[in-house]
């Protein structure tokens, strides 16, 4: 698959089926991905990539922790609450996958459920957690360079055949991650990505999110004003 292609065709996937992802598949995976750009070459982020029975303990205790109202915990500051076109971006998504999976809007047991299936990290086989060093904070620039590389995770891993998806919830209850991954208390959670061979008929896999059009948010500066035309 060209890059192009590859790029159009990912979509993110919140159905897994229940086969293991070979470590070797895991291995060619990192070494794709490190290729990201990283500011000086710096290389900020850890990997830690977690299967089998300490995935199912994070599983179960973000759940209980979320189930008994402990509110969640990030290793950093961050903003919650989206604002603006940010949120109606984020309302139009989960329209689409509450009505692929046929969630009403006065379902709060199903709703409910769909909220769970992140901090469960969508029962997928495997989850990447990725961090970087404490000392590094303030990271901006540190977690800019994991965005990229996590980028890199998700499009390796679908010209594969594996799916993943983002996800921020299930690093919310960060100790429990901590704790049953192994990660060293000199390093900050900063996202994971819950990856396994995709179940087609999970519903929302099918729902591919809309992207804004390039005139919205892209800006051409100090090109001649007849260049659109020659190019058209």
């Amino acid at each position: 698959m060209d890059f192009g292609a590859l790029v159009k065709a990912r979509r993110s996937i919140r159905g897994y089926k229940k086969d293991p992802v070979p470590r070797s598949v895991l291995r060619e995976i990192v070494e794709i991905a490190k290729g990201a750009p990283s500011s000086m070459n710096t290389q900020p982020w850890h990997m830690h990539i977690v299967t089998g029975e300490p995935l199912e303990r994070i599983r179960q205790g973000n759940t209980e922790n979320m189930m008994a109202g402990i509110p969640p915990k990030r290793d950093f500051p961050m903003k919650e609450a989206y604002e603006g076109l940010h949120r109606q971006r984020q309302v139009d998504v989960a329209i689409q996958l509450f009505e692929a999976m046929g969630i009403a809007r006065d379902d709060k047991e199903m709703r409910t459920d769909w909220v769970m299936r992140g901090f469960r990290q969508f029962d997928a086989p495997v989850s990447i957690v990725l961090t970087y060093d404490k000392y590094l904070e303030p990271a901006a620039i540190s977690q800019f360079d994991l965005g990229a590389v996590a980028y890199g995770i998700c499009l390796a891993a679908w010209e594969r055949g594996l799916g993943t998806v983002i996800n921020g919830q299930g690093i919310m209850q960060s100790a429990v991650v901590r704790e049953h991954a192994g990660i060293p208390e000199d390093q900050n959670i900063m996202i994971c990505i819950a990856m396994g061979y995709p179940d087609e008929s999970f519903a929302a896999n099918s729902v591919k999110s809309v992207r804004a059009d390039s005139e919205d948010f892209v800006h051409y500066i100090g090109f001649d004003v007849d260049d659109e035309a020659q190019t058209a």
